[in-house]
């Protein structure tokens, strides 16, 4: 399972992802006062590459459903997946990408948001959407349309050119 993941997040390589995510401590649980306030923290935390916020958020029955039936259960997958992602994008990570919510519809502790992701190293925006499930504060569960492998990412003669 764990290839799947990380081929869904631009093949990101398992074995570095798992010695980043060994290195770095799971910080201590922070909640936040409303469901608005967890998803700005992700979001914050995502868009800085900060990788101790986003696992602060993420309590040991998280689940991420991604696509094509692409589940990472725990919080210790969680910080293995994200590690991967918030290293730098010449390090075949996604740092740099900023996410900016474009929609939301809130439905209890669940928000719906559509957005959008820009950065230097893509082609062109790239949209999705996800519905994260909130509860006493934290991030309990997410649903996105993520897949890394959707990605237009620049190539070396289109980026010469600009």
């Amino acid at each position: 399972m764990h290839r799947t993941v990380v081929g869904v997040l631009l093949a990101l390589t398992i074995g570095s992802s798992a010695a980043l995510a060994e290195d770095m401590k799971l910080p201590p649980l922070q909640r936040q006062p409303t469901p608005q306030a967890v998803i700005d923290e992700h979001l914050d935390a995502l868009n800085k590459c900060d990788w101790k916020r986003l696992m602060a958020q993420y309590p040991d029955d998280y689940q991420l459903n991604l696509p094509d039936g692409v589940v990472v259960k725990g919080r210790q997958k969680a910080a293995e997946l994200f590690a991967g992602f918030v290293k730098p994008h010449d390090q075949g990570g996604l740092c740099g990408m900023k996410f900016t919510p474009e929609q939301t519809f809130v439905v209890g502790e669940t928000l719906n948001i559509q957005w959008k992701a820009e950065a230097d190293f893509l082609a062109e925006p790239y949209r999705g959407s996800d519905a994260y499930e909130t509860h006493d504060g934290l991030m309990v569960a997410m649903v996105s349309t993520f897949k890394g492998s959707d990605l237009k990412v620049k190539t070396a003669a289109s980026s010469t050119r600009q």
